[in-house]
């Protein structure tokens, strides 16, 4: 093996296995902070940070090995009883897990880590000679939450819906699913690289390039790959398309596709013996078990590849104790964050996905959900405040819950904010029940805030929460007791490659609608279509339920009248889709549409015959046509008697 190859495999090793010590390091340090006398936990501290410090040394980091001596001398004072765990030294600790952090980032984008701070640096030496000053009147928590992006990185933007292109042209559109996409705009220049120390490996090439071009050299060998762009998002992009796979699975799918192969071979054979001229029953009982032991075996390796994607949800849940324990007391809060289900396994394109949605929901709730402690105990509770992030395995959903036992939330108060800042109007707010009144903390400006705050208050984390988790074809409740404290929940698909859908038609196109959201089918007749509000509705169980012909969400002219209504729930409302017909249940593979997707298309999916298939989204239906979405009761009854 080359020294360049060498140094590149090494980079990218320690990259990836120091980045998941250092966040079970930040995690254990948190919960050392509630059971300081814990020897057992500070000895795996000790041992996480040991190993991160010697593959720096190995990568001739020289700056961050430095910053690694000097914590670890702290956690060696620790564990020796030579000093104590305080509120203060702990904090000065992880200001330096994250300034270790930084430097892995300097790492990914192809330079060596700068010298850290020095103010940081002086605090580590105060500390380790027992000369550590009092804490500041409050701590900063941005740093805690979003790491600080070095000077010569572009500062990533927040996380936001993807811009759909303007609404589809249904008639064509058909067609245009299977012709070419544009082509992805040429990609900027690479930015220089910055600075750093230059040590020669075996007389090679200077360390410092070595790096620069294992990075750059990883990024190039993606599909599809335009040049290079210099910046460490798209290292990120690099990483995040690898995955760790227990080799029990691929042996498995390895095992699968060996047993695919016989029957391939034994239906290969037994077409020749038809194509001979055997056609006797026997030959076709064997045709039968064959072509069945092969539909098993392929479901079977389905199934196996699909585990191949999952990953432990604990993976993404490990870097939020840090996070909860710095905005706590930074707002002078004492907050635990239990984490329940980390096993639990999800798709793993969906774990980068729901990063930054579970960072506002738990920022939420430490710092409008929970009370301040004399709050707490004023109120007879426990002054320390306990948030709780939970995954569990529902079906074929994944379940998150994020709960806190804090004060709750009024709905009175909510439709009042929400009708000051212009969001709904009185009427609006007279109608709503409270469940829907929870859910005006998703619109886009709303804040029960009257001042931001660096942390929060300017009405758009809600907003993001929900917009990445429709993305993700899930939902978000919410349920709140006043005084008893409030709880998100959650509702994920287990994977995002196979939906199961329900096939729909309007004459003789198909369409797919997701199942998740499907209550029943019922049949629609016309003594059960009344009028409210000027719009056709029915009555299923007690419930006023609106009637949306699918022909008007589309523009598209019916060719007969809908007998059929399918009873779907968003997490907004509960309405009935007016169909012509339905073909039934199916697990549909999508197939995205990243460079041209219709306003109202999740995807395609491809039907048994061959048939291109549209899966619908319809949430982003139903908010592009806003109140046009309604038909009349007289021109629906209209064409009910008209067809009968």
């Amino acid at each position: 093996m080359s020294d360049f190859q060498g140094m590149e495999d090494l980079l990218q090793d320690f990259l990836v296995e120091a980045g998941d010590l250092l966040s079970g390091v930040d995690n254990k340090l948190v919960d050392l902070e509630q059971n300081p006398h814990d020897l057992g936990l500070l000895n795996e501290i000790f041992r996480g940070f040991h190993t991160i410090k010697g593959g720096a040394g190995f990568l001739n980091a020289a700056e961050l090995v430095t910053l690694c001596h000097l914590t670890e001398n702290l956690f060696d004072k620790l564990r020796t009883g030579e000093m104590e765990i305080s509120g203060r030294l702990m904090d000065v600790i992880l200001d330096a897990t994250g300034a270790v952090r930084g430097m892995f980032d300097n790492l990914e984008g192809g330079v060596q880590p700068m010298p850290a701070d020095a103010a940081l640096i002086a605090q580590l030496k105060a500390a380790l000679a027992g000369q550590l000053a009092a804490a500041p009147a409050a701590v900063a928590a941005v740093a805690a939450v979003a790491p600080p992006v070095p000077a010569t990185e572009p500062v990533a933007a927040p996380i936001s819906a993807v811009p759909a292109v303007g609404g589809p042209d249904w008639d064509n559109l058909f067609n245009a699913v299977t012709g070419a996409v544009p082509a992805p705009a040429e990609s900027p220049a690479p930015a220089p690289l910055a600075s750093g120390v230059h040590h020669d490996v075996k007389g090679g090439a200077p360390e410092e390039e070595i790096i620069k071009a294992a990075v750059g050299r990883r990024t190039s060998d993606k599909p599809g790959y335009q040049g290079p762009t210099g910046g460490r998002r798209d290292v990120e992009k690099t990483r995040d398309n690898s995955i760790r796979v227990d080799t029990s699975r691929l042996d498995q799918v390895l095992n699968l596709s060996g047993e695919i192969g016989l029957t391939k071979n034994r239906l290969n054979s037994l077409r020749s013996d038809i194509l001979n001229g055997r056609s006797d029953t026997e030959t076709l009982h064997a045709l039968d078990q064959a072509v069945s032991q092969l539909d098993l075996l392929v479901s079977d390796l389905q199934n196996a590849v699909m585990k191949t994607r999952m990953q432990p949800i604990g993976r993404l849940f490990q870097k939020y104790p840090r996070i909860a324990r710095d905005l706590a007391r930074s707002l002078g809060k004492d907050v635990e964050l239990l984490l329940v289900g980390e096993d639990t396994e999800i798709d793993k394109t969906m774990i980068e996905d729901l990063s930054d949605p579970i960072v506002h929901l738990i920022r939420n709730a430490v710092d409008h959900g929970v009370e301040p402690t004399g709050e707490r105990r004023a109120a007879g509770k426990s002054e320390k405040s306990q948030v709780r992030l939970e995954a569990r395995q529902e079906g074929d959903h994944i379940v998150l819950i994020v709960a806190d036992d804090g004060k709750g939330m009024n709905p009175e108060k909510l439709r009042a904010k929400a009708v000051e800042k212009g969001l709904i109007s009185d009427e609006e707010a007279n109608t709503m029940d409270e469940r829907q009144s929870f859910n005006l903390v998703f619109l886009p400006g709303f804040s029960t805030m009257d001042v931001a705050s660096d942390v929060s208050g300017r009405g758009v984390g809600m907003d993001v929460v929900k917009t990445n988790i429709q993305k993700l074809n899930g939902s978000i409740e919410i349920k709140s007791v006043a005084g008893k404290g409030t709880t998100f929940t959650i509702s994920l698909p287990l994977t995002l490659a196979i939906l199961p859908v329900l096939l729909v038609q309007l004459g003789q196109q198909p369409f797919a609608v997701p199942l998740s959201m499907v209550r029943e089918i019922l049949p629609i007749q016309i003594e059960h279509v009344q009028e409210v509000g000027g719009n056709a509705t029915m009555v299923v169980r007690g419930e006023i339920m609106p009637i949306y012909p699918l022909c008007n969400l589309i523009g598209w002219a019916s060719e007969q009248v809908a007998e059929y209504g399918v009873l779907m729930q968003t997490a907004e409302q509960t309405f009935i889709l007016a169909i012509d017909g339905f073909m039934g249940r199916e697990d549909a593979v999508i197939k995205s549409l990243e460079d041209f997707r219709p306003k109202g298309v999740a995807g395609v999916t491809t039907l048994s015959n061959g048939q291109i298939v549209l899966i619908l989204d319809m949430k982003e239906i139903l908010g592009a046509m806003g109140e046009a979405r309604g038909v009349p009761r007289s021109a629906f009854i209209r064409d009910l008697e008209a067809a009968a």
